[in-house]
């Protein structure tokens, strides 16, 4: 089993109610439902700063496409898929 620890958070009473009911629904207790959320919530989180930093630093390495050459790349893209449509 993992370790765990506990941890206190303030929620509004409307929030507490809609978590009791979807605990109630799904069989499940509020604390595993908000766990859940909290750990999907951070790993999304954690995804997108993770992907602005790589971004960062390859910008700063040179490692970048010009926009006019990634516009061009993407206009002759829905240019092809417009033809084929048509043919």
């Amino acid at each position: 089993m993992n370790a765990s620890t506990t941890m206190t958070i303030r929620v509004t009473p409307d929030l507490k109610e809609k978590l009791g009911r979807l605990a109630h629904s799904t069989r499940r207790s509020r604390s595993y439902l908000a766990v859940e959320a909290v750990e999907a919530y951070v790993n999304r989180e954690l995804e997108i700063i993770e992907g602005i930093q790589q971004g960062l630093a390859d910008m700063l390495a040179g490692r970048v496409t010009p926009h006019e050459e990634a516009m061009a790349e993407a206009c002759q893209i829905i240019a092809e898929a417009r033809q084929a449509k048509t043919s």
